[in-house]
C-alpha cells in the first residue's frame, strides 16, 4: 500500500466537488483574517460554510491513533512560529504583524461514502515585515514547484527534490519531521509525500488516479520542531517564523489536476 489508493474517475469527480468547496471556504477565511479576530471566530465560520455546502469537517475530533488526544476544532490556525496543528480556540486573538496558517480538511458529501480533501494557506494579519512576506511567497512558490513535476512515471522523490531545492536556494529550511500524504478515502492515506529528498525512502511512482496532498512547511530559521503540551501544536524549536501551503492534487493521464483550487 505504499503507493496508496488508485481512485476511479467518479471518485475524483466527487473530490473535485469537495475541493472546490474547500477552496471557497479558505478564501472566505482569508478575507475574515484581520487584527482583533479570534481563531475561534474563524473556526465557527469554517464549520458553518462547510456544513452549509453539504460537507462535514474532517479534522474535528480526529485521532490519528486511538491513544491520541482528539483534535478539538474544525480548523488548524498556526500563528508565527507555530508550524501546524494549532487548535482554533476563542482565546487566541490575532494582532497586526502576525502570519497565520489556515489548514482545513473536509469530507464531501457528508453522508457515508464521502471523500476527503485537504488544503492550507498562510495569510498576513494586517501589515507584516518584508521577511515574513518573503517566507510566505517562497513557501507558496515551493508548492507550485512541487506540483509542476507531477505526472505519471515521475516519483514522489521528484516532488521532494523540487520543493527542497526551491526552499533552500532562497535561504529557508524545510521542516523534516512532518510530510504530506495521500488523501481521499481517508483523511490520511499512503504514500508519504516528503518535502525533502531522502535516498533511504523506497521509490514510489506516480500513477494515474492517485490523489495526494503536497504541503511544504518552511521555517525561516532551522528545520527542527517540537510539540507543545497540548499534544497537537507543533512549533519551530528556535522560535523563528514558519509558513505552510497545501493543495490536494490528482495525478491524471497526462499530468495533474489541482482539486483544491478556486
Amino acid at each position: 500500500m505504499e503507493q496508496g489508493f488508485i481512485k476511479t474517475q467518479e471518485e475524483i469527480k466527487i473530490m473535485r466537488q469537495g475541493g472546490k468547496i474547500l477552496a471557497m471556504v479558505l478564501d472566505e477565511l482569508r478575507k475574515a483574517v484581520h487584527p482583533g479576530v479570534s481563531t475561534g471566530e474563524l473556526n465557527s465560520l469554517a464549520e458553518k460554510l462547510i456544513t452549509e455546502n453539504g460537507g462535514t469537517p474532517s479534522f474535528k475530533n480526529y485521532q490519528p491513533d486511538p491513544e491520541d488526544i482528539p483534535f478539538p476544532t474544525t480548523l488548524c490556525t498556526s500563528i508565527n512560529d507555530e508550524v501546524v496543528h494549532a487548535p482554533a480556540l476563542p482565546s487566541r486573538v490575532l494582532k497586526a504583524g502576525d502570519i497565520i496558517c489556515l489548514d482545513l480538511g473536509l469530507k464531501y458529501p457528508a453522508r457515508p461514502g464521502g471523500l476527503f480533501t485537504d488544503a492550507a494557506i498562510t495569510v498576513a494579519v494586517g501589515q507584516i515585515d518584508s521577511e515574513a512576506e518573503r517566507l510566505m511567497k517562497v513557501t507558496a512558490e515551493s508548492l507550485e514547484a512541487g506540483i509542476a513535476v507531477i505526472r505519471p512515471g515521475n516519483f514522489i522523490s521528484d516532488i521532494a527534490k523540487a520543493i527542497q531545492e526551491y526552499v533552500e536556494k532562497n535561504g529557508f529550511s524545510v521542516v523534516r519531521d512532518l510530510v504530506g500524504h495521500g488523501v481521499g478515502r481517508f483523511v490520511h492515506e499512503p504514500p508519504r509525500v516528503p518535502n525533502f529528498f531522502d535516498r533511504h525512502y523506497k521509490p514510489v511512482e506516480l500513477k494515474e488516479g492517485m490523489t495526494i496532498c503536497l504541503e511544504p512547511m518552511v521555517a525561516a530559521g532551522r528545520p527542527e520542531v517540537k510539540t507543545l503540551d497540548d499534544g497537537w501544536t507543533v512549533v519551530t524549536s528556535d522560535g523563528e517564523l514558519s509558513a505552510h501551503f497545501e493543495h490536494t492534487v490528482a495525478i491524471t493521464k497526462n499530468g495533474h489536476e489541482i482539486l483544491t483550487k478556486l
